[in-house]
């Protein structure tokens, strides 16, 4: 099984800290699943222009990205708000993808944001756009403020730590049934 931890920020460290606590848990609750991070300041991925992504330069850090998503069993998405929003770079990498691109995707969400008032953006921002695209989305998704973290920006909240935990489990367990159900013999029908 592959799962992707997309970092959707090009700024900051708290997105990056978070994906890093959420490969440290894959890495040691599940060794089997292959685990590839994709932050996107490590990446420069073209605006989207209405091409597909294959339609990009072959080795293009673009088609890379959108390449690496669509080849996911399960996709986790961290995130900060910005203005009540999710970040562009993020947007654009959706923008990239065809239709139903992930509906055989699950994709698991954390946000991060200055204040609990932005607690909704995940579900009026990300949701709509993750199923439009077809992909099966865990039901909780993890929420953080800045609270959360030090002046380090790194994680002090250790029930948020339990959740981001959870949001790896329920993903790769939701994958995994996806798969067998896909790789599963069509049951045959009398006629």
């Amino acid at each position: 099984m592959k799962v992707v931890l997309l970092s959707g920020a090009v700024v900051g460290a708290k997105t990056r800290n978070i994906v890093d606590i959420l490969q440290g848990v894959i890495n040691r609750q599940f060794p089997e699943v292959e685990s590839t991070l994709l932050d996107l300041a490590a990446y420069d991925v073209e605006f989207s222009d209405g091409r597909v992504y294959w339609d990009y330069g072959f080795a293009s850090d673009t088609r890379y990205v959108a390449s690496t998503v669509l080849g996911a069993d399960g996709l986790i998405i961290v995130a900060p708000v910005y203005q009540a929003s999710i970040p562009a770079p993020l947007k654009n990498v959706f923008d990239l993808l065809p239709l139903h691109a992930l509906r055989d995707t699950v994709a698991g969400i954390a946000m991060i944001a200055a204040s609990a008032r932005h607690f909704m953006v995940p579900e009026y921002q990300l949701k709509p756009i993750l199923s439009y695209l077809r992909a099966p989305i865990v039901p909780h998704y993890v929420f953080m403020e800045e609270k959360d973290f030090d002046e380090d920006n790194h994680l002090i909240n250790a029930e948020v730590g339990l959740r981001l935990a959870r949001l790896v489990e329920d993903t790769i367990r939701l994958a995994d049934l996806h798969r067998r159900q896909r790789e599963a013999p069509a049951a045959p029908t009398s006629d």
